[in-house]
């Protein structure tokens, strides 16, 4: 099929397309890498009366490690993030969740804002956001901008609390941080019928090991694709919270996050088949994360 018709605007600047956006109405949609966008126009699941392009305006575009965070702008391209240097060594779930989004051509054109703001409950950004507590700035009509936090960005499937006439233009993700009192691992693990499909489940983990002891001193788990949006597990995240990182504790945490999904039924899966996988793969994150946790703990002992 072919897209129903629409007007294109390129806009050059933010202020630009911000107004734009706001005279257009709601029936108008902003376009970064157009990787879930046009595939759904194609289908005439969108049928927007205009297109508000983004790819000219510069300012949105950086990404890079600032301190202790991870700052993408919305037009930051996901093969970019990936290779910057050192993120992988940072934070492995980053690097693991951008290395499941599609194929390399999806990932060279495939924007980090473009997935948020698209809030498709089976795709690995949101996941990243929600297990890092990040946050995303929007900007509106007239200037006006605010900040989003993770947990306020999210409502249900393929929405979010942006206004109609907002704009996310950055993305900020703190980067864990191994310390003299802890050291940190983690790992992002889906499920899909094939490399590059949308997962069937998926869960981003982080677990924070105290050197002295090597119990958990923070836990992190977020799902995908069993939802109407990504999901923190905060009742598995507090059984391990204080607890020895052992084999039963991770099949006990991985058997709580039951209690906070609620997977339907579609052509790919059941809802009992994604739920049998998303204990699946939060234990199989949560073993990675705790062994590259305990790593990089004998790593500070040896050092």
């Amino acid at each position: 099929m072919k897209p129903a018709a629409f007007d294109y605007l390129a806009p050059r600047t933010l202020d630009e397309a911000a107004a734009w956006l706001s005279e257009r109405g709601d029936d108008a949609k902003v376009l970064a890498g157009g990787q879930s966008l046009v595939p759904m126009m194609a289908f005439r699941l969108a049928t927007p009366s205009a297109l508000i392009d983004l790819n000219r305006v510069g300012s949105l575009e950086h990404a890079r490690v600032e301190d202790s965070s991870l700052v993408c702008g919305a037009l930051a391209r996901e093969s970019t993030v990936a290779a910057l240097p050192g993120l992988r060594e940072r934070c492995a779930m980053i690097a693991e969740g951008i290395g499941l989004i599609g194929h390399t051509a999806i990932r060279n054109r495939g924007t980090v804002g473009g997935s948020l703001a698209h809030a498709d409950p089976a795709a690995e950004w949101p996941a990243l956001l929600l297990a890092l507590d990040g946050e995303v700035d929007v900007a509106g009509p007239s200037g006006a901008a605010r900040t989003i936090p993770a947990e306020d960005l999210f409502e249900t499937y393929f929405t979010t609390s942006l206004a109609p006439d907002e704009i996310l233009t950055e993305v900020r993700l703190p980067l864990p941080a191994s310390s003299d009192g802890s050291a940190v691992g983690s790992a992002f693990v889906e499920f899909a019928q094939r490399h590059g499909d949308f997962a069937i489940a998926g869960a981003a983990a982080m677990l924070s090991l105290r050197t002295a002891d090597a119990t958990v001193s923070d836990a992190r788990i977020a799902l995908i694709g069993v939802r109407d949006t990504a999901v923190r597990a905060r009742a598995a995240e507090t059984l391990l919270s204080g607890g020895a990182a052992s084999d039963g504790a991770l099949d006990e945490a991985a058997q709580a996050v039951d209690g906070e999904i609620d997977p339907v039924s579609d052509v790919h899966a059941s809802s009992g088949f994604r739920r049998h996988l998303a204990k699946v793969v939060t234990r199989r994150a949560l073993a990675l994360a705790r062994d590259r946790a305990a790593a990089a703990l004998e790593a500070g002992r040896r050092g």
